[in-house]
């Protein structure tokens, strides 16, 4: 019988491929790879997948180091892609695939199995990464088979398919938007949120936030301390870097912080719409943002910011476990070197506000910034530096005239 490792969510499709699996023939070993997941009951999916049928079901846990190794450094990088999404599906696939491969080396399976669509993200992220970690593995996306696809043309017969075989879903006809979680954000997509017309933060019923109008009425302050770009403390308070998250995903999440209805281009060239809740990160890349613009010197934060979209990409596409990847992950530790200190913001209804910004390396200087009189800096040095910035447009005047006549 053929081994195979199927990441396994207990949602809809991946019980579904549980189900398949089996009867085209494969011995599965389901594994779960614990990302904090705020709202899922982790032993009865496991129980699911042993009364389906899995040879084996386990829990990898790696919520400390997808935090720490994974979602850190995408934040020292302030990675948004299309300059709004904080990736949070995205970074939590190149761990799964690790995790899952891991399980496979010590059963002897030579497949991986994922449930992501022929259509999606997903897809590409899970197969680079694997391919990446190891070449002589064989990845099965039984979505991107006409066999499976004649069988499960949608999630309608996919429903039907779990409820002919008595499988719990959380999915139904009358409801058919598909989620995905971890400790970072909740992801809402397919089903009624493909119409544009439909109003998306009223259709989800959200896991991890309130409403910004169901917020409370007074502001919350709240204190994140850093060591070179790490965030190592939640008011005052020494944690673990999965502690970090879902402190602040409690802070932001009951002052409804973190909501976001985009439509983004997927790596396969279409356009989706996607609705997303990530509280705590939100959180954490503002106060971040506002600790580096004390320390860091205005071209490094510029270099930052022109490769930081690109870094965006390539963890949305899924190249994680590639050269380039290596190397810029070696340059932000370095650039972030300074960045420690403490900011304080003040949370409302969805917004935030800076309190306090200190830093050890504060490059801050009063007396050179003061518009008061006197200070450290003189104002008749910036004649000879505007003369020189100006010299090649004096020089191109006299060979291109701009001013008529």
């Amino acid at each position: 019988m053929k081994k195979c490792v199927l990441a396994y969510s207990g949602g809809l499709d991946t019980s579904v491929l549980l189900g398949w699996l089996l009867d085209e023939g494969y011995e599965v070993h389901a594994v779960y790879v614990d990302l904090g997941q705020p709202c899922e009951d982790r032993e009865a999916i496991m129980e699911k997948a042993r009364k389906i049928g899995a040879a084996t079901a386990r829990i990898v846990d790696v919520q400390e180091e997808c935090c720490r190794d994974f979602a850190f450094p995408m934040v020292q990088w302030q990675a948004k892609y299309e300059g709004i999404y904080l990736l949070g599906t995205s970074i939590a696939r190149p761990i799964i695939s690790k995790a899952c491969l891991q399980v496979a080396k010590e059963v002897g399976a030579k497949y991986f199995v994922h449930g992501a669509t022929g259509k999606g993200n997903d897809q590409c992220r899970f197969q680079l990464a694997a391919e990446a970690l190891d070449p002589n593995i064989t990845v099965i996306a039984p979505w991107r088979m006409e066999k499976f696809r004649e069988r499960f043309p949608g999630r309608s017969e996919m429903i039907a398919y779990c409820q002919e075989k008595n499988i719990p879903v959380k999915a139904s006809v009358a409801k058919p938007y598909s989620s995905d979680e971890n400790c970072f954000h909740i992801s809402y997509e397919a089903g009624k949120l493909e119409d544009l017309t439909v109003n998306g933060v009223e259709l989800v019923d959200f896991g991890m936030t309130v409403s910004p109008k169901e917020a409370p009425d007074a502001t919350e302050e709240v204190s994140i301390t850093f060591e070179s770009g790490v965030p190592v403390a939640v008011n005052g308070e020494k944690l673990s870097p999965i502690g970090i998250i879902k402190k602040l995903n409690e802070i932001g999440g009951r002052n409804g912080v973190g909501r976001i209805d985009m439509v983004e281009n997927r790596f396969v060239g279409m356009k989706s719409r996607g609705v997303y809740e990530s509280p705590g990160m939100t959180v954490l890349y503002t106060a971040h943002r506002q600790l580096e613009s004390l320390c860091l010197d205005r071209d490094l934060t510029h270099l930052r910011d022109r490769l930081a979209p690109e870094v965006a990409e390539m963890i949305y596409y899924g190249f994680w476990y590639h050269a380039k990847m290596d190397a810029l992950l070696s340059f932000i530790k370095t650039a972030q070197r300074p960045v420690t200190g403490e900011v304080k913001l003040a949370l409302y209804k969805g917004n935030m506000d800076v309190i306090s910004r200190t830093s050890p390396n504060s490059l801050y200087d009063e007396g050179i910034a003061t518009m008061e009189g006197g200070g450290s800096y003189n104002q008749t040095d910036a004649e000879g530096f505007l003369r020189i910035q100006s010299l090649p447009g004096r020089v191109q005047a006299r060979i291109t005239p701009r001013m008529d006549g």
